[in-house]
């Protein structure tokens, strides 16, 4: 117990104090965190407490001597390039705080730099977001950091704000007396005490992390990826900002030392799921609980924790992070997805499909060696087949656990071949064609799996958009940039047709089989009118040929639009079902 009381000392701050010491860069963020910056609302609420003199927390630093990876607070350089005090807990108050007092912006989660505005009403002491009627109402100051970052005196900030506020109104000595007190006690918010205790340098990193993960389990708690995360920051803090540079530039289209960018119109990764596909090539393990084990160093048969071992296995982890931000790897990986049909975010249901995809694309190209060529219609078939039936959506890691297990003892490429396919054999029966898809197809969920496979195939077979001479793979590309998008979901029978017919509830109106994708300018046109008026004038426009090309490709048979609605979705179902399997069969 004597030992644990020698990690703290309890030292007492004023936040002018803790804000002078950000500035020179003398106090900063740790990359043991994660990033995270709190929503305006919140900060809003955090500066009421304070001014109402409520407690609002103590911080906890880490009195750190060493080199360990280290990110500033607010945007800017500093004049301290190495921090001697690393915030381990509060750092979302003390960000918070820094940026409305300084006036700075910073960086949220998004990698996007972020200005918060908290407005003030003096006449009642009231705090709120700042937004357009705030800005418009002289009553309000609209952004509080000026009383701060401004550099004038209290004085003189307070009479300006009354010479204007009485030009619109009428305020009497009292009502003067208390907008002065409520600017002093806001202003005065410079000297509110904060109580940090702070971790003697004599810790050691992992010792740190520790603690910094017990801490912060008590609010969120943190998985396993968030685990390994720490460790990265603490023995390779290199690799975990490779990790956030590339997560970074896959969002924002910049590039890497001017070279290809990791942007794509699939997914926006985080560093926790590329850490998922690299423990999985590295390791081969789904579950990440073990693999904290494993890097901490831990010996497997005497349980003890060694910095040799753990140097060891980081070494494995090196190298398999290297293959996972390899653009080479990642653009030709995101094309097989591409060439399986699915052409934007918005069609991919499961980023936990589209994680451990790319980690058996890895394994393809670099431990296999399968041809590329092969591979790419491999690896689009998994994805197709893994998304279509859920396969990662029930205890991820254990699936992927068992699935990764069936790789360990093959050594060739068409072995390796065997595995997937196999596996997916297995769950793409003839049974599941005819029984469970259309089955499955009995949803009005809008980001239904069997939706977008629909979709996919529907992109594989070339289908043209109905009642168009447009392919649907063209006009819903993502590189479009226009105002409207160029397709929707129309509904075959309408919705208003529907309620005049006695349907009213939403989930028959909107099911899956009711809806096919239309150009927006036709979709308009059609209405409200019943399919038995609307289709026989559209399809007028198309030879015979065309016409059942059209209904064939949208999984619509002769006569559908006469049919009962709830014949026509059973009807519909099996036919979309089957449209699914041509699909799929295009990647053979």
């Amino acid at each position: 117990m004597s030992d644990l009381k020698t990690l703290f000392k309890r030292v007492e701050y004023d936040l002018e104090g803790l804000l002078h010491f950000i500035d020179l860069g003398d106090i900063a963020l740790p990359d043991i965190q994660r990033p995270f910056v709190w929503t305006n609302a919140k900060v809003r609420d955090l500066f009421d407490s304070m001014y109402r003199g409520f407690p609002v927390g103590y911080f906890l630093f880490w009195e750190s001597s060493t080199e360990t990876g280290t990110k500033q607070i607010g945007i800017g350089t500093k004049q301290y390039q190495q921090a001697s005090r690393l915030v381990v807990d509060g750092q979302q108050r003390l960000t918070s705080l820094y940026a409305v007092f300084r006036g700075q912006k910073v960086l949220d989660a998004n990698y996007k730099e972020r200005q918060i505005e908290i407005a003030f009403r003096p006449r009642d002491g009231k705090f709120d977001v700042t937004d357009a009627a705030i800005r418009r109402d002289v009553e309000w100051i609209p952004n509080i950091s000026v009383l701060w970052s401004s550099g004038r005196a209290s004085y003189s900030l307070v009479r300006d704000y009354l010479k204007q506020l009485k030009v619109k109104v009428d305020l009497t000595e009292e009502e003067e007396e208390v907008i002065a007190h409520n600017l002093d006690r806001l202003f005065d918010l410079r000297k509110y005490p904060f109580t940090a205790l702070e971790i003697a340098s004599s810790v050691d990193e992992e010792q740190v992390a520790d603690i910094f993960v017990r801490i912060n389990s008590k609010g969120v708690p943190l998985n396993q990826a968030d685990f390994i995360l720490t460790l990265l920051s603490v023995f390779w803090e290199e690799g975990r900002r490779e990790l956030e540079t590339f997560c970074h530039s896959a969002r924002t289209k910049s590039t890497i030392g001017g070279k290809a960018s990791p942007f794509n119109h699939l997914i926006n990764p985080d560093p926790d799921q590329l850490l998922r596909v690299s423990v999985a090539f590295g390791f081969g393990r789904g579950r990440l609980k073990s693999v904290y084990q494993i890097l901490r160093g831990k010996d497997a048969e005497t349980g003890d924790f060694t910095s040799d071992k753990r140097d060891a296995q980081f070494e494995v982890l090196k190298a398999a992070q290297a293959e996972v931000l390899d653009l080479t790897n990642w653009h030709q990986f995101l094309s097989a997805i591409v060439g399986a049909g699915f052409r934007s975010a918005e069609m991919i249901s499961s980023n936990n499909a589209l994680l451990y995809a790319y980690a058996f694309y890895l394994f393809g190209r670099k431990r296999y060696g399968v041809p590329e060529h092969v591979l790419q219609k491999l690896i689009g078939r998994w994805f197709f087949s893994t998304s279509l039936t859920g396969r990662y959506t029930s205890s991820p890691e254990s699936v992927m656990d068992a699935d990764l297990a069936r790789l360990r003892s093959i050594t060739t490429s068409e072995e390796f071949c065997d595995v997937l396919d196999g596996i997916i054999e297995g769950n793409l029966t003839s049974d599941y064609w005819q029984i469970t898809l259309p089955a499955n197809l009995d949803s009005s969920s809008a980001r239904n799996p069997e939706l977008f496979c629909y979709i996919a195939s529907q992109n594989l077979l070339g289908t043209r958009v109905l009642f168009s001479h447009k392919t649907i793979r063209d006009l819903i590309d993502p590189a479009l940039q226009t105002k409207k998008k160029p397709l929707e979901r129309h509904h075959l029978f309408p919705r208003a047709y529907l309620e005049a017919n006695g349907i009213v509830d939403l989930r028959h109106i909107n099911q899956m089989a009711n809806f096919a994708l239309l150009e927006w300018p036709e979709n308009i046109d059609i209405s409200d009118d019943a399919p038995s008026i609307y289709a026989p004038k559209v399809l007028a426009r198309f030879d015979e040929d065309a016409r059942g090309k059209m209904m064939e490709d949208h999984a619509l048979h002769a006569g559908w639009e006469s049919m009962s609605y709830d014949d026509f979705l059973a009807a519909r179902r099996s036919r979309m079902a089957s449209i699914i399997k041509q699909g799929f069969a295009a990647l053979a």
